[in-house]
């Protein structure tokens, strides 16, 4: 087994852990909303979820019926795995476990003492929740690292930066509590970037180019189907595409789009009677918020371009400060005169999120959100220049040092928002450190996890975790360590481009 493959392991390993180990949200809005559509698909045979809409206010009426109101891309990805689930669920000896695991006093000690408690449809609900958010989001996620360290490595980014920064975007960032949980924003940050390496990345084999432009466009559409405002980034990479691989990619790649469109226009055409995605147009709860501008996007407001970023309420940097490297590091990419049109790229898809969302005055913030989670779709196109920078000054201390501990206090933020109770933080709640995050954790009301099952309660739930993970953490370094000598150095082949 070589060393490339054994790190990547234990990449995929580490991930899984950090990201499964804390269990989805149950009361969330907006991956119940998901979920309902997949137990209607299955269940009911329809996309109407009227049954359902008793956990989550995110539904559109149209017609006297209720439907999601999310793009369906995220719920066409879950709903194999509920199909193959969905026999299983009927085990006697499952329902007796499952059963006796939410009377647990570990268990019992997260819910609200005026709430419904727990019975067996909502334990049962909670163990689907899990299992498709693992295999749909969780997976995909930590598989993706292993892309991400991949285009690291192809920068000619030495391993030990690399694999630092693969940690920081992983663990550091807002993409750490959208891993583990229904929603599609990490899911589409993996679609997109993934399309970009294949457009960038050579292909195993040249004769393999068209089919690395079909993938290539299926990504990009099922990005665009899973969150509508991903069609900016999707543009962006499409051009790109054309651009690096020349335009002979250009009639495959929009052949492999095609699929992901048809089940977007099929889902709108059986919902409401147009191929148009007007799902919120129809919002039950947000009709008021959406009428202004286009669906509540008119220009970028200050308030918005300032909470994104380093307001304390909702800003990025203020979790993840070690991206703030990305600027210096935008800068010496483009004086290094390489990979040129891979720096717009890593430039302009975030910054066609960035103010997309901060033209919403309304809504910028995301409701119950850890972070920005409107952002994390673009985090690693950010991420990748700010590792860029870092391997460039990986052997002065000072850089090193400055590096390392901005990293450390971005996991720390990150996790500490993420961990704290058991909904994420309420938009009503505007000082979110002090009023809700800190006092969360002073009372021991950690989110629901792994070591909540086993029975270990508040703090102490989260102690397993704390061990893998320092152990996995370890365990990568050091085989990087003890191999080096023996080593080759990346990319020594590969021609380095500049446009």
């Amino acid at each position: 087994m070589s060393l490339q493959f054994r790190q990547r392991v234990i990449l995929v390993l580490l991930f899984m852990v950090c990201y499964s180990y804390v269990l989805p949200r149950w009361s969330d809005w907006s991956q119940n909303s998901r979920l309902d559509l997949v137990l209607a698909l299955v269940d009911d045979s329809t996309v109407q979820i009227d049954r359902y809409t008793a956990n989550t206010g995110d539904y559109a009426l149209y017609n006297g019926h209720a439907y999601s109101d999310k793009a369906p891309g995220m719920a066409l990805i879950a709903l194999p795995v509920y199909m193959a689930l969905r026999p299983v669920l009927n085990y006697p000896s499952l329902r007796s476990r499952l059963q006796s695991l939410a009377s647990s006093g570990a268990f019992a000690s997260t819910l609200r003492a005026d709430g419904t408690g727990l019975n067996e449809d909502k334990v049962r609900f909670a163990l689907v929740q899990y299992v498709l958010t693992l295999i749909s989001v969780t997976l995909v996620a930590a598989l993706f690292s292993v892309v991400f360290y991949a285009a690291l490595r192809y920068l000619q980014i030495e391993s030990t930066p690399a694999l630092l920064g693969v940690l920081a975007y992983g663990l550091g960032t807002t993409a750490a509590p959208y891993a583990g949980n229904l929603y599609s924003h990490q899911v589409v940050a993996a679609l997109l970037f993934s399309a970009f390496c294949l457009a960038w990345m050579p292909a195993p084999k040249a004769a393999n180019w068209w089919i690395s432009s079909l993938l290539c466009g299926l990504l990009l559409g099922w990005a665009t189907i899973s969150e509508y405002p991903a069609v900016l980034p999707a543009l962006v990479i499409g051009v790109y595409a054309g651009y690096r691989k020349r335009w002979r990619w250009m009639v495959p790649m929009i052949i492999g789009g095609i699929p992901p469109m048809l089940l977007l226009i099929i889902h709108n055409m059986v919902a409401f009677d147009t191929p148009w995605p007007v799902g919120y147009a129809h919002s039950a709860f947000w009709g008021n918020q959406l009428r202004s501008g286009f669906m509540s996007v008119t220009y970028p407001h200050l308030v918005a371009l300032w909470g994104l970023t380093f307001g304390s309420f909702r800003g990025l940097f203020v979790r993840a400060p070690w991206l703030l490297l990305a600027l210096p590091g935008y800068l010496a990419w483009w004086k290094s005169r390489r990979w040129r049109a891979e720096l717009w790229v890593a430039l302009v898809v975030p910054l066609s999120l960035y103010l997309f969302y901060s033209s919403s005055e309304a809504l910028w913030w995301g409701g119950f959100a850890a972070g920005p989670r409107y952002l994390v779709a673009g985090l690693p196109f950010l991420a990748l220049p700010a590792i860029w920078w870092l391997g460039q000054h990986w052997h002065h201390k000072a850089a090193r040092a400055l590096a390392i501990t901005l990293v450390c206090l971005s996991v720390a933020a990150t996790w500490a928002e993420a961990l704290a109770g058991q909904l994420f933080p309420d938009e009503q709640i505007k000082a979110t450190w002090s009023d809700y995050v800190l006092p969360a954790w002073e009372r021991g009301d950690i989110a629901r996890n792994v070591g909540s099952a086993l029975g270990l309660h508040g703090v102490a739930s989260l102690l397993p975790l704390l061990g893998v993970s320092i152990l996995l953490i370890l365990l990568l370094f050091t085989q990087k360590d003890r191999q080096a000598n023996s080593q080759q150095p990346v990319a020594s082949s590969v021609m380095v481009r500049s446009s």
